[in-house]
């Protein structure tokens, strides 16, 4: 939904199949993560997206996402490792015309970090900040966002992963969140 929009409970409802209260619950969810916005009395509205969001969320993600990489490459179990790898296959494969097949990767790779990390606290606060840059994401997805360099900056960070190289996808992982910041900032300036 567009950022701005009214979100009708009762269309979801009835597009959706389900009751007032899982509805009322995902809501208050999305408020918490500051997707939507309630307003007593008018309604429930798409939070707007801005340029001082972009930065703010930048801000936390480039450190946090960063050390999450580090972690991952010094913490990572066989298993994770093996993910990892079955990623790398991925990107091997993925078709860089396909944007939607792009950002479901992107998501599968960045949560595989996060999961790799070995620490709960850290993924479930970086599962909420990237929620909100997929957001910025899906609303530029389309206007000629650099996906390619994403995808070589992801083999650069799972390889560094792989290799027990916390520093190296530490930096990795850093540029790839400000080379995010910097395409979205861009499509944000133009519109």
């Amino acid at each position: 939904m567009p950022p701005g929009s009214v979100v009708e409970e009762g269309r979801l409802r009835d597009e959706l199949e389900i009751g007032r209260t899982p509805i009322r619950e995902a809501l208050q969810r999305l408020a918490w993560e500051n997707l939507v916005r309630s307003v007593p009395h008018r309604g429930t509205f798409v939070t707007d997206v801005n340029i001082t969001d972009l930065a703010r969320i930048t801000e936390v993600r480039v450190v946090l996402e960063g050390h999450a990489a580090r972690l991952a490459a010094e913490r990572g179990t066989a298993g994770d490792r093996a993910a990892i790898g079955e990623l790398l296959e991925r990107l091997d494969q993925v078709e860089l015309t396909n944007q939607r097949e792009l950002m479901g990767l992107d998501q599968a790779i960045h949560r595989q970090i996060y999961r790799s990390a070995r620490n709960p606290f850290l993924e479930n606060t970086l599962d909420r900040y990237f929620n909100l840059s997929l957001r910025l994401w899906y609303l530029v997805l389309d206007r000629g966002v650099r996906l390619r360099e994403a995808v070589e900056e992801h083999v650069e960070l799972l390889q560094a992963v792989l290799a027990g190289d916390g520093p190296r996808a530490e930096e990795v992982m850093q540029r790839h969140v400000v080379g995010f910041e910097r395409e979205i900032r861009k499509v944000l300036v133009e519109r």
